[in-house]
């Protein structure tokens, strides 16, 4: 079973195509989702997190909190770069784990890691593929702004502390330009499924 990596910028379109994927038939590992769990259920990880940014991180019920987390891991490259530190290799283990499960099984033709930070974190090395969805900047903004959860000032800061999408679309196997309609983004999932299937 292939291991392929599905990643883009803020805004290009990745939850979409990640969906399509699944529609032909992948397994989704969906990192950004996984690593969010992480925060709440593992102690670990929460208590590793307070030891790097202090109690400010906490929210109510003595958990960590998004929101805080994000308003400092978003400061400034240092910041974001400790948060990965603390948060990547329990996703590396956990991305593992679900291979050797869905493997077994023997249901897919391909397992998809949905992440944003497939190359900032390294982990395109233990793939066989990597899909990079890749989108103007106005398109990303526009889409961005849509969902209504960050501000502009949150987007562009946090598509400064991910990779410029000239470097990704430079390192990537597959390039999917996201600038048309769904219908044209779901076609070129389907060539490049096809393609790897």
């Amino acid at each position: 079973m292939l291991k392929v990596g599905l990643t883009g910028g803020l805004g290009c379109g990745k939850s979409k195509a990640s969906a399509f994927l699944k529609e032909m038939g992948a397994y989704i590992f969906d990192a950004d989702t996984e690593a969010k769990k992480l925060l709440i259920n593992n102690p670990v990880v929460q208590n590793e997190l307070v030891a790097e940014f202090g109690t400010d991180i906490m929210g109510p019920e003595n958990t960590i909190s998004n929101k805080k987390l994000a308003r400092i891991a978003f400061q400034d490259e240092d910041h974001q770069t400790r948060l990965n530190l603390v948060v990547h290799p329990y996703i590396y283990d956990l991305i593992d784990e679900h291979f050797q499960k869905i493997q077994k099984k023997n249901t897919h033709s391909m397992f998809i890691v949905d992440g944003a930070m497939i190359f900032e974190s390294g982990y395109d090395q233990h793939l066989d593929y990597v899909i990079v969805i890749t989108a103007m900047l106005k398109n990303r903004m526009e889409r961005s702004i849509s969902r209504g959860t960050l501000t502009r000032q949150q987007i562009l800061q946090r598509m400064e502390f991910q990779w410029s999408e000239e470097v990704k679309t430079g390192l990537a196997d597959f390039v999917i330009h996201n600038d048309g309609t769904e219908e044209d983004l779901k076609k070129e999932i389907a060539d490049v499924f096809q393609k790897l299937a």
